[in-house]
């Protein structure tokens, strides 16, 4: 399903994953690209993790979603997490292949920021 063939709003999409909502898991077995973007260049990923949900994020990666793909402003997936303090979600990423030195600053970096150990994998 290409972007401009969809049968649903992918616009819609972006609000699935900033709430966390499984249904956005459906639509992407449906075909709805997992790597889909907003004009930041977010993905449905960053946006997940950035809000904060840990099951949508493994969801997600779990269906193929580039884990270290960087938004327009060379931000990671897992920085956002590092940087809103989901911890769960950056275990989650990490658990997914996430790497702490992408991006912009990096999650590392960020982590080194605000003064607050990187989560490690359990």
């Amino acid at each position: 399903m290409s972007d401009d063939t969809a049968p649903v709003d992918l616009d819609q999409m972006f609000d699935l994953a900033r709430a966390g909502a499984d249904l956005l898991l459906e639509f992407v077995d449906a075909g709805v690209p997992v790597d889909h973007a907003d004009a930041a260049g977010n993905t449905l990923l960053m946006l997940a993790a950035y809000h904060g949900h840990a099951g949508l994020v493994r969801g997600l990666a779990e269906r193929g979603a580039e884990v270290d793909r960087l938004n327009a402003r060379g931000q990671s997936p897992l920085a956002g997490a590092v940087f809103t303090g989901a911890d769960d979600v950056v275990v989650a990423l990490l658990d997914a292949g996430a790497d702490p030195d992408a991006g912009t600053p990096s999650a590392r970096a960020t982590a080194e920021m605000f003064e607050r150990p990187l989560p490690e994998k359990p």
